[in-house]
């Protein structure tokens, strides 16, 4: 599902995060593994975190989170997001185990509970040339 919201600020790419992004502009999530460990690596890096191997691969996941922590934002937290305001900024830990900051949207009347669980949403920035991944209940 496609936020009909536009995200203010598009991220800075590298050779090393385009992969990332790229796929989130398709409406997929994909994460790192190592080839050598098999951890999964997340924010995208040239090695694994864990064994320092450079053999990392792209793989799609589905995307299911779980609900970590979270804090609710009344006023806008920088000046690029005071029409995103009101915010809830979270943490959220992936199926896979990597642990992601982001936001949450359709949390409107809803409860919040630890260990929720999350479904990914995919909103493209006001300037079109990325789309940042956020989350709401699943």
């Amino acid at each position: 599902m496609t936020e009909t919201l536009l995200a203010p600020l598009a991220p800075k790419m590298t050779p090393t995060s385009t992969p990332f992004w790229a796929a989130l502009g398709e409406g997929r999530v994909v994460l790192q593994q190592c080839d050598g460990c098999e951890a999964w690596v997340f924010y995208p890096r040239p090695r694994c975190p864990h064994c320092l191997s450079p053999a990392l691969s792209w793989k799609p996941v589905s995307g299911r989170a779980t609900l970590t922590t979270w804090t609710h934002c009344p006023r806008p937290t920088a000046p690029p997001f005071t029409g995103l305001a009101p915010q809830t900024l979270a943490v959220v830990t992936l199926e896979e185990g990597v642990r992601m900051s982001t936001f949450l949207l359709e949390t409107a009347g809803r409860t919040l509970e630890l260990g929720m669980a999350l479904s990914p949403r995919f909103v493209p920035t006001e300037d079109g040339t990325a789309t940042l991944l956020a989350f709401a209940p699943a």
